[in-house]
């Protein structure tokens, strides 16, 4: 009976053992899918440039999404652009009054709202209502055999939804960034003039000197970039939905978290490439 009890614990898995093997697990399908999602980003960049070259570009599918993905996100943007200008302008604000130069007040909030604020916002609103719905439903499609049943027709689910959709995402991301902007800087405008005492000239004036047309090139590039990996991910946890409605809701869960994790580590590189060739200076 001893021998028996001794024999099964050796066979027992240690606690290390099984850390080691889920952390292994965990990389090698973390990798498998970073692989499938670069596959699927290639074959969207070249489907969709030989639809155009070929005239078989589904342009009635990417405006029914786009106007789709403008009426979830346009209201939120306006409702998250608003804190973002305020926040900026307040705490931004009390230290430079502190340091006795109110008047920078403009320079401070217009540059971190269209450099940080509305790329950054743009991304998660894209990443929470655009991969969401997406997800959802191409994730739909695939668990009602619609995916297979496209692919036996002969029809690439690639050219006929993934595509329209890429389309339609980095089309509304920059429109998005714009009304972010301009809704952000406002909003802290306001409050600069208001509640802090700046003058409406010396905060347009500092502003002006500061920001230049190059934030707005590279911010508007960074909204494009969020969308077309918001857009990637939710095609691709769509495609893969396995297990019915349970199999729906997890690629939903996943591309929404995927998406927002992928946005904050590609905006810090994008921030420190563009610190070290584009500094701040006066314009």
């Amino acid at each position: 009976m001893a021998t028996t009890t001794s024999t099964e614990a050796a066979q027992r898995p240690s606690l290390g053992r099984i850390l080691r093997n889920n952390f292994s697990d965990t990389v090698i399908v973390s990798l498998r899918t970073y692989g499938r999602s670069v596959l699927l980003a290639v074959a969207v960049i070249r489907g969709g440039g030989n639809d155009l070259v070929r005239r078989r570009f589904q342009s009635g599918e990417m405006w029914q999404q786009s106007w789709y993905l403008i009426t979830v996100t346009a209201i939120p943007a306006v409702l998250m652009a608003v804190p973002f200008g305020v926040i900026v302008s307040v705490q931004v604000g009390n230290l430079i009054h502190q340091l006795g130069a109110d008047s920078m007040i403009g320079a401070a909030g217009g540059l971190g709202v269209i450099k940080q604020g509305a790329p950054m916002a743009t991304g998660l609103l894209l990443g929470g209502a655009g991969a969401s719905a997406i997800a959802a439903d191409l994730g739909a499609r695939t668990i009602r055999d619609e995916i297979d049943a496209l692919k036996v027709m002969g029809l690439s689910p690639v050219h006929r939804l993934v595509i329209p959709r890429a389309a339609a995402m980095v089309l509304v991301a920059p429109l998005l960034n714009i009304l972010i902007m301009f809704v952000g800087v406002t909003a802290g405008y306001i409050v600069a003039i208001t509640a802090q005492g700046v003058t409406s000239g010396s905060y347009w004036m500092t502003f002006g000197a500061f920001a230049v047309v190059t934030d707005v090139w590279v911010s508007l590039g960074k909204s494009v970039l969020f969308g077309f990996l918001v857009v990637i991910l939710a095609c691709q946890r769509g495609l893969e939905a396995r297990g019915g409605p349970r199999g729906v809701a997890d690629g939903v869960n996943a591309a929404v978290v995927l998406s927002v994790v992928s946005i904050a580590v590609v905006d810090l590189v994008i921030t420190q490439v563009v610190a070290m060739f584009l500094p701040v200076r006066l314009a």
